[in-house]
């Protein structure tokens, strides 16, 4: 009898061990930048298929949620200390797998849909009818005298026009949308706002934030009406406006060179915060990187890098503040 529980036993640790290895080659195949809607829906059945199969895929992108949490309390001296090439694993509470299936199915449900703290692409982002993977940029017309430019992940849906205008909607990221030719206004939505142009070229960035989603929209030519909630403004040409849950920001100038230049294929930075610059760099490249010392988050960075050659700004930084990028598998790179 205790032979056939041995032997019961280790099947079962066998079954968990590779539903463990499943469950964080989805999350690195999600994290990627390169899935597809068609992903998303085979990882929901995945998912479905048992409480064992949910609680594993969010154990697994929990260790992603977890490290980053923590990266800012890693103190300097024990970076040193981190394995380089020990992959992360994830250990399943039996437990969870006994008495909490439901809450596990509820919880990859949810990484799935509303990915923790945006590590990868919502459901609704990976349906988008354009979209753009890490360090992507793409050029659309998805309307006659309508062109779009999506920087690198983002996603856009394409609304039925209506009498107001030709209607696309920024899901995430950021992107240029030109009417300069067309006789129709184009609406876009973002968030709980609207950016209304007529022979107009502007930008667009909707981008999730501590306090909620934030938008920004900064016009090049023509004028931009945005709308929130009852209350409007109108930006011209080198200006710019920001949108959030407390409302509509006021106008403000902006650097045309500076605010346009990843539609160049560069970054340009210009006295920023290096906690700002941390956060940019991570739209261009995969996996995440960390800054682990908050002391340095205010200091001042200046340059001009290429987006393809992201990497390249990590060796600028260590040269600049005198600290050292740890890099660890996944793309995780703690810097401090």
């Amino acid at each position: 009898m205790t032979r056939l529980n041995d032997s019961m036993i280790q099947g079962q640790t066998q079954r968990l061990d590779l539903l463990q290895r499943e469950a964080i080659a989805w999350v690195q195949r999600i994290d990627s930048g390169h899935a597809t809607s068609a992903d998303a829906e085979t990882l929901q059945r995945w998912c479905a298929a048992s409480p064992e199969h949910a609680a594993a895929f969010a154990a697994a992108s929990g260790v992603w949620r977890d490290i980053r949490r923590a990266g800012a309390s890693i103190p300097r001296n024990q970076i040193e200390a981190l394995p380089v090439h020990q992959t992360p694993r994830p250990v399943l509470d039996r437990r969870l797998l006994l008495g909490g299936g439901l809450a596990a199915a509820a919880a990859a449900y949810v990484a799935v849909t509303n990915p923790p703290l945006g590590l990868w692409p919502s459901l609704r982002e990976l349906n988008a009818d354009y979209r753009t993977a890490v360090g992507e940029q793409r050029q659309v017309r998805p309307a006659k005298n309508v062109a779009v430019r999506l920087n690198t992940q983002t996603s856009i849906a394409v609304h039925p026009a209506g009498g107001e205008g030709d209607r696309l909607e920024l899901l995430a990221g950021q992107a240029l949308f030109e009417s300069v030719e067309s006789v129709r206004p184009l609406v876009v939505l973002a968030a709980d706002g609207r950016s209304i142009g007529r022979h107009a070229r502007f930008d667009v960035r909707c981008m999730n934030g501590p306090a909620g989603t934030v938008v920004s929209v900064a016009c090049f030519d023509g004028q931009v009406r945005i709308e929130r909630n009852g209350s409007s403004a109108v930006i011209g040409p080198a200006q710019s406006l920001r949108y959030d849950a407390s409302g509509l920001g006021r106008v403000a100038a902006i650097d045309a060179e500076a605010e346009s230049a990843w539609q160049r294929g560069i970054v340009l930075f210009r006295a920023t915060p290096l906690a700002d610059v941390v956060d940019e760099v991570n739209r261009y490249r995969a996996g995440r990187i960390l800054l682990v010392n908050p002391g340095l988050a205010q200091r001042p960075v200046s340059g001009r890098f290429r987006i393809d050659q992201m990497d390249e700004i990590l060796v600028r930084l260590e040269q600049a503040f005198d600290v050292k990028a740890r890099k660890l598998p996944g793309g995780l790179v703690l810097l401090g």
